[in-house]
């Protein structure tokens, strides 16, 4: 397991906030903000980073 936390600043809650990602071999991967479901996951800055976390 690989825990890793991004911050950034999120456009649902209109303040900068510290997000926890844990990212499991075969399983999805846990994030505490909407990140799966977020409407504005196209224009964060913290889901970019989630992103690019996922992707290794």
């Amino acid at each position: 397991m690989e825990e890793k936390i991004f911050s950034g600043y999120c456009r649902c809650l209109d303040q900068n906030r510290m997000v926890t990602v844990e990212n499991q071999a075969n399983e999805p991967a846990e994030v505490d903000c909407a990140y799966w479901e977020c409407i504005h996951r196209p224009q964060c800055t913290v889901a970019a980073q989630i992103a690019e976390f996922l992707e290794k």
